[in-house]
């Protein structure tokens, strides 16, 4: 297979518990994430992987391939490489469970970038940010990358900043938000897990730092798409009325 899409799925989170089973509009956010990451044109396969039993019943339910993962880990990524362990294929994508609103293609570009890059490592996406309040906002991740589309910094504070002098004139800044889509290189995934939490990792609390701070290359592909990730019951008042638009 050329790429297989994995949904770490974990009931706990610190500001909203549950949240993967919270009702949106007649079905669970990680139902609404499942059906769309379900229609991209690029993955072979998708996989829900899960330590909890009621994730677990509720994903077979919706007629999800749903796997127990060691309750043991850390993170997503270290839930990803157990599942991506036993799967032939060449690129893995780890599709957030919280992001009910993402589009398929979103999937396709993150995939497609490594399947026309053989040099290519890993990929993720931006989006443009359109909204002011989320630049100052750290749970909005930033991201700066240079003119070949690799990322040079993730940060939740504002990034770049743009330091005006005297005799400056303010000049129109664009702030790109990341989105938390990744697709991996099979064999790239296991070197990521074999690294040692870097420096800037702990402090930011963003694991993809773990890779820039090691050296390695993160291709940063622009999406037209924006989404909502499900951090807290406010988000999931927002993506209520987002679907409720657009019905």
């Amino acid at each position: 297979m050329d790429a297989v899409g994995i949904i770490p799925a974990r009931f706990g989170s610190t500001r909203f518990e549950g949240k993967l089973l919270a009702d949106l509009c007649g079905k669970p956010v990680i139902q609404h994430t499942w059906e769309n990451a379900k229609k991209s044109n690029s993955i072979d396969d998708l996989i829900i992987a899960t330590d909890d039993k009621r994730i677990y019943n509720v994903a077979k339910g919706f007629g999800a391939n749903v796997v127990y993962t060691s309750i043991a880990h850390k993170s997503g990524s270290d839930r990803l490489t157990e599942v991506a362990a036993s799967i032939d294929a060449n690129i893995i994508v780890n599709i957030q469970a919280d992001e009910p609103l993402l589009y398929p293609a979103m999937i396709d570009d993150v995939s497609g970038a490594i399947l026309r890059d053989k040099t290519l490592v890993m990929s993720t996406l931006c989006h443009k940010i359109k909204n002011a309040a989320e630049i100052l906002d750290p749970n909005v991740v930033k991201v700066v990358f240079d003119r070949n589309g690799s990322a040079l910094y993730f940060s939740r504070a504002p990034i770049p900043y743009e330091r005006m002098g005297s005799d400056d004139k303010l000049q129109v800044i664009d702030y790109y938000k990341h989105i938390g889509i990744y697709a991996y290189a099979k064999d790239f995934l296991f070197t990521f897990k074999s690294l040692p939490q870097s420096r800037l990792e702990k402090t930011e609390k963003l694991e993809q730092l773990r890779v820039l701070e090691n050296g390695y290359r993160i291709k940063v592909i622009e999406t037209k798409f924006d989404t909502i990730g499900i951090d807290t019951p406010e988000d999931l008042e927002k993506a209520i009325e987002m679907i409720k638009g657009k019905q």
